[in-house]
């Protein structure tokens, strides 16, 4: 009875050990994600810095007067804003663990570029790994 009792207490015990690594292994820091909307195109690549709370970006866009950028969630909620106004490159303080969701699912968010007359109409959906610009 004793032996059965250690021998499930091995199993658990390894199995939560795993744990750590599978989530570990699940997190994405490098994102891209290619935008369309407006009749124009353009790439954003996004770097996550979980561990310092940041996360930096480089857009390669082809069209003028951005005003800024947003990393939202599936219902269009703000997640992370991309600075407080549009630069072309750069890095924001985000919230952890809004970072740490970003990138264990980066499809369930999107990337969208506002303009003047246009908020949000040029945008794309997050996937792990960069894009070509």
């Amino acid at each position: 009875m004793r032996s059965k009792r250690l021998a499930a207490a091995v199993v658990v015990a390894g199995a939560l050990a795993a744990v750590p690594v599978a989530t570990a292994g699940m997190l994405h820091p490098q994102l891209g994600a290619h935008l369309s909307g407006m009749g124009e195109t353009g790439v954003v690549n996004l770097q996550s810095h979980l561990n310092t709370g940041k996360l930096c970006w480089k857009f390669d866009l082809h069209i003028m007067h951005v005003t800024g950028a947003t990393v939202r969630d599936a219902h269009g909620m703000i997640v992370a804003r991309l600075g407080h106004m549009y630069h072309p490159k750069g890095c924001a303080t985000v919230a952890k663990k809004a970072l740490r969701l970003i990138e264990m699912k980066p499809g369930a968010y999107r990337v969208w570029v506002a303009t003047p007359g246009h908020p949000g109409d040029l945008r794309g959906k997050l996937f792990a790994g960069m894009t070509h610009m």
